[in-house]
């Protein structure tokens, strides 16, 4: 599904200063977009507006055929959380069920899935999380928090949405867990041409998966473009509180101190390659 963020104003209250101040984005369907920002720009408001969490003060969100926004009235929210699953940064938030099983099998019976292929979705959405049929019976609450995050993606993915929305979403995992994590979400665009959304401030994750990358600074997005020409500006980025990542900061590196442009590169050993056949 295509995203459309128009001129979308918020404030928590009458009186209040504006959260966000008349942000404009464009998420083309099939691709990952990051949000980044310090804490307090706004990112985790503007994601809890793409499924009716939070409604714009003036502006809409438009996703698909769906239209966000203060005057409209008629919105199906239950609808829109059928094509749109949030993940939030604390899982355990979320929860409403003392197993895994009830958990994960709770949307699927809110939405009449059939009665007879509950099990075996339940058990496929697990797999697909990295976890087997032992974690059925757990009470999510008493996982680790690496753990409880899997479950909470498990219990989007379940109902198999057209957008994810992702906050902080590798938060609590160890290395090995990021790259299966990092691996699910690029099938998920790839195989399955989800649209996904995630705000981190993780930008080492960022740069491994987004297609494009809007920064926030005081409610505004400060700067937008493809992840390679937004890295390059790294004073840019810092006044939005964001650190470039290792391997573009090398790079950057390389070129200000040697004038030896080396590109970009995803991967730390291709830059690394790269070098090598410049110096040999």
């Amino acid at each position: 599904m295509e995203i459309k963020v128009e001129q979308v104003k918020y404030k928590y209250h009458e009186g209040a200063d504006e959260v966000l101040k008349g942000i404009n984005m464009q998420i083309e369907e099939g691709k990952i977009v990051a949000i980044v920002g310090r804490s307090g720009s706004g990112k985790t408001t503007l994601l809890e507006m793409f499924n009716a969490l939070r409604y714009p003060t003036s502006g809409k969100i438009k996703i698909g055929d769906f239209e966000i926004s203060k005057e409209n009235k008629k919105l199906d929210i239950q609808k829109l959380r059928f094509y749109v699953g949030v993940l939030f940064e604390f899982p355990e938030d979320q929860f409403l069920s003392l197993t895994v099983r009830e958990e994960l099998e709770l949307p699927l019976r809110f939405y009449n899935y059939n009665y007879q292929k509950i099990e075996t979705r339940v058990r496929d959405v697990l797999h697909m999380v990295g976890l087997d049929e032992s974690y059925l019976d757990k009470n999510p609450l008493s996982l680790s928090n690496g753990e409880m995050r899997k479950i909470a993606l498990a219990s989007i993915l379940v109902l198999n949405p057209s957008v994810l929305v992702l906050d902080e979403p590798t938060i609590g995992l160890d290395f090995q867990n990021e790259k299966s994590f990092i691996s699910l979400i690029r099938l998920l665009k790839v195989r399955y041409k989800k649209t996904i959304i995630i705000a981190s401030h993780d930008t080492e994750l960022i740069h491994k998966i987004a297609d494009y990358i809007y920064a926030l600074k005081d409610g505004k997005v400060y700067v937008e473009g493809n992840k390679y020409d937004v890295f390059k500006e790294e004073e840019k980025l810092k006044k939005c509180g964001v650190k470039a990542p290792k391997i573009i900061s090398f790079s950057n590196k390389v070129f200000e101190k040697k004038g030896i442009k080396i590109g970009y590169r995803d991967d730390i050993n291709d830059l690394i390659k790269d070098i090598y056949r410049y110096v040999k």
